[in-house]
């Protein structure tokens, strides 16, 4: 799951490599903690939290389809 949230946001910031995801489990959900440049922040929320919005559906989708559930944090 790690990798595919990697994969969706690479192409939308100008420093991939500044890509950090980390996973913890709170009360039997995925929790995925991603950080990116503090200059990319803007471009992974979007006008209005659109991108972030849906970031979180396709990874949510990605976890129903895999049987699991997630959440997705971004965090600066």
């Amino acid at each position: 799951m790690e990798e595919m949230l990697k994969v969706l946001v690479r192409d939308i910031v100008d420093n991939p490599d500044a890509i950090n995801v980390t996973t913890r489990v709170e009360d039997k959900v995925n929790v995925l903690e991603l950080r990116v440049d503090p200059s990319d922040m803007g471009k992974v929320i979007g006008k209005q939290g659109k991108i972030a919005k849906a970031i979180r559906t396709l990874m949510k989708a990605y976890a129903t389809k895999n049987g699991t559930k997630i959440n997705v944090e971004i965090i600066d």
